[in-house]
């Protein structure tokens, strides 16, 4: 049996894997301690191949492939957030609504990270912000050392943007600010009803990571991807019957059984159908946010038949 590294959250419906209740089919996982979350081993796992098998943020995935990083995915996708509570502005920058942040500054951790690529997608597609019109402010490096950033994109190495923000230096921004000055707001106000409608309108329901196998062990080890994909499928199950009980749930799992009246009865949803239009979504974005060169087929992303 091969025993495989893996770099992977600690969530609740990945759990049987964890304890080996739940092993793949010829497989032993062989789970990695990382200190603090898992967005620590993305950039390892980009630019050093650290993992046999790593939970990659979507985007970073997407970036990576342009530059032919050796690793591909399988439709599993352990992470999911809606990216409108994100998006914040200060309101002494005549910020009133999102079009409002054409020809100003906005801040986000690095271009490429999934939740500010999403943001964006949202302020394009659903309230038409122009996004060449803004000026993105990043302060860290992207995991792939390649990117080639847009013209727009202002790097200001190791900058605070959360204390920018406060000062006026930036209008806007997406995932930087954790204070409390009252002249910070969320911009978008009626998140909840948006997100809804976004699912129910779009059928997009934002991924935020995917999985990933280093392509040698997919070449070495045909049987890999699919094992694997099953193995996450019936892992899940116990934690769908637990959310749906609605009993001994922490905030994260609240969150998504309350997703169930409007996503589906299984929150976290993997497979390539179920997620289609999602995936489209991610795609169509990535390449027009100019992370992506060309709009990549939505089965090249991931393992021939992982799915079955």
């Amino acid at each position: 049996m091969s025993k495989l590294s893996i770099a992977l959250g600690t969530y609740g419906h990945v759990a049987p894997l964890r304890d080996g209740t739940v092993r793949p089919e010829g497989f032993e996982l062989e789970f990695v301690e990382l200190e603090g979350p898992i967005i620590g081993a993305f950039r390892k796992m980009v630019r050093n191949l650290e993992f046999d098998i790593c939970e990659l943020a979507i985007t970073t995935y997407l970036s990576a492939k342009e530059y032919h990083k050796a690793f591909t995915a399988i439709p599993v996708f352990p992470a999911r957030a809606f990216p409108h509570r994100a998006i914040v502005v200060n309101r002494e920058q005549g910020v009133a609504a999102p079009k409002d942040l054409e020809g100003k500054r906005v801040g986000v951790r690095a271009y490429t990270v999934t939740t500010g690529v999403w943001a964006r997608a949202v302020l394009a597609e659903t309230y038409g912000v122009d996004l060449d019109k803004v000026t993105w402010v990043i302060s860290d490096e992207e995991h792939v050392k390649e990117c080639v950033l847009p013209e727009n994109v202002e790097y200001l190495p190791g900058a605070d943007l959360g204390a920018m923000l406060e000062a006026g230096e930036l209008a806007g921004g997406i995932g930087i600010y954790q204070g409390s000055s009252p002249a910070i707001e969320p911009l978008i106000k009626d998140r909840s009803e948006v997100e809804r409608a976004l699912v129910e309108e779009t059928g997009i329901y934002p991924i935020n990571h995917t999985l990933v196998i280093k392509d040698s062990l997919i070449e070495q080890h045909p049987a890999l991807a699919a094992s694997l994909y099953r193995a996450f499928v019936a892992a899940k199950h116990p934690f769908l019957e637990r959310i749906a009980s609605g009993t001994e749930l922490n905030d994260e799992e609240r969150e998504l059984s309350a997703r169930r009246s409007y996503v589906g009865d299984d929150p976290m949803p993997y497979g390539i159908e179920a997620n289609r239009p999602t995936l489209e979504a991610i795609i169509r974005q990535a390449h027009a946010q100019k992370i992506l060169s060309r709009q990549v087929a939505v089965e090249e992303m991931f393992v021939a038949g992982s799915q079955s």
